[in-house]
């Protein structure tokens, strides 16, 4: 059913079969395209969703494989037979860090000891040559 209008400046508006959105006789194309864009956007709307749910997916997966290779370190630590050639490095350079600790501390020993000595013997009593 079309509804008439006396006044010229509204537009006259007739009820649809398919649905009850009221149908404006001079904006069909308006609309239609319209309908077109929102077509398309939620087209590419899915298209992004899809692709977030693979990269979702590769990134679980990704997560699990790491999640796994922890688990398995730890295990392997705790069983003690962790011998990276890194570790065995690193004690190695601690030893050797030691030991040149021990001689630091021997020579300073050994220098106080030879400071104190030329401090205990003035130089009077030092031999001279005749």
């Amino acid at each position: 059913m079309a509804k008439q209008s006396q006044d010229k400046k509204t537009i006259p508006i007739e009820e649809t079969e398919k649905n009850d959105m009221p149908k404006v006789k001079g904006n069909d194309v308006t609309l239609s395209k319209m309908a077109e864009a929102l077509v398309e956007t939620n087209i590419a709307l899915q298209h992004k969703v899809a692709d977030l749910i693979l990269n979702m997916k590769d990134t679980t997966k990704s997560v699990k494989e790491m999640v796994t290779l922890f688990t398995e370190a730890g295990e392997h630590i705790k069983k003690g037979k962790y011998e990276d050639p890194l570790l065995v490095k690193l004690d190695e350079l601690l030893e050797q860090n030691r030991n040149i600790a021990k001689g630091l501390l021997l020579l300073e020993k050994f220098v106080r000891e030879k400071q104190t000595q030329s401090t205990a013997f003035p130089r009077a009593f030092q031999k001279t040559e005749l």
